[in-house]
């Protein structure tokens, strides 16, 4: 059993368009597509569509829009009664694959509520084996929300709990860092150059790969850094490897990393090693850069191009 958790689910809407997008001009969309997204959400659909069990933890209002979006992408969905409803993102693609996002913040979530979430991963993680813990946390949420929910995991499953993987960035990010909370955090190389403070070169995977020497192994145990349309590397205290993608036709970029950081823990919880957790990491991002909106790649979508790793150190 895989869990996840999205503090902050949002209803994705895609917006396709015929041409380059001209800001301040009116154009015509020649396509639109709603998902109910969140990366956490986004992470346990793309385990679904693979077979794997897996249950995802959301704040959720009885009656808001978002539950029919929800019910349609066939999710395992553990809800917690909130009273704000589910923000919406809108994605605004061009035929090259460009996108342009525009994040609103979510609904505000009162203490009890926050609460309330966190007894309800605690639950729903009694038979896990991974424990993802991704996306922003919505308005009243304090930025060390995750390292109290790894905590009360832990504490609860003592030796049995779950492996933990993390993909936030900014303050909350920081906050599980700081903590030596995850067992496995997911940032894109501009995350992860905000998380240390220095300048990263994404087009060199020596430069990534020294910024994250100075997180592995002491404050984490490993990191996946996506690096878009350049791959992924993952770094943990056995070495480093670096993966460049197969050729795709891009069509959204939206909910790549996510994709990402599921085709990695199916890989792990298959037994997979290190090179052939990274290949499918990649793997399934590439898959999800392929397909409209946020999208769920399923092993059917994966491209079959060839995923070449290589080892750095």
């Amino acid at each position: 059993m895989i869990v996840t958790l999205t503090a902050n689910p949002s209803l994705d809407r895609t917006v396709m368009l015929p041409a380059p997008l001209q800001v301040g001009d009116v154009q015509s969309a020649a396509s639109t597509r709603e998902d109910a997204g969140g990366k956490g959400i986004n992470v346990a659909r793309a385990i679904r569509a693979a077979g794997e069990d897996c249950a995802a933890v959301l704040p959720l209002a009885p009656g808001d829009p978002y539950d029919a979006a929800l019910h349609a992408a066939d999710v395992d969905a553990r809800r917690v009664a909130v009273r704000g409803n589910v923000r919406a993102n809108i994605a605004i693609t061009d035929p090259a694959g460009v996108t342009t996002k525009l994040n609103l913040p979510g609904a505000e979530l009162s203490a009890d509520e926050v609460s309330a979430v966190v007894d309800a991963v605690v639950a729903a993680s009694v038979d896990a084996r991974w424990l993802v813990l991704a996306g922003s946390l919505p308005p009243g949420v304090p930025d060390d929300f995750y390292v109290r929910v790894i905590t009360a995991v832990r504490t609860a499953r003592g030796a049995d709990a779950p492996l933990i993987a993390v993909d936030t960035s900014g303050p909350a990010l920081a906050a599980v860092v700081a903590a030596g909370a995850a067992d496995l955090i997911k940032p894109n190389d501009d995350e992860l150059a905000e998380l240390v403070g220095v300048a990263i070169d994404g087009k060199d995977p020596q430069s990534v790969l020294q910024v994250a020497r100075a997180l592995v192994p002491a404050r984490v145990r490993a990191a996946l850094v996506t690096l878009g349309s350049r791959g992924a590397l993952l770094v943990d205290a056995e070495g480093a490897w670096a993966a460049s993608p197969p050729p795709i036709q891009v069509v959204s970029t939206v909910g790549a990393g996510d994709s990402s950081l599921a085709g990695y823990v199916l890989a792990a919880t298959r037994g997979a090693d290190q090179g052939e957790r990274l290949r499918l990491a990649v793997r399934y991002g590439a898959a999800a850069a392929s397909l409209p909106g946020t999208k769920a790649p399923a092993p059917a979508d994966l491209p079959t191009g060839d995923v070449p790793v290589t080892r750095l150190d």
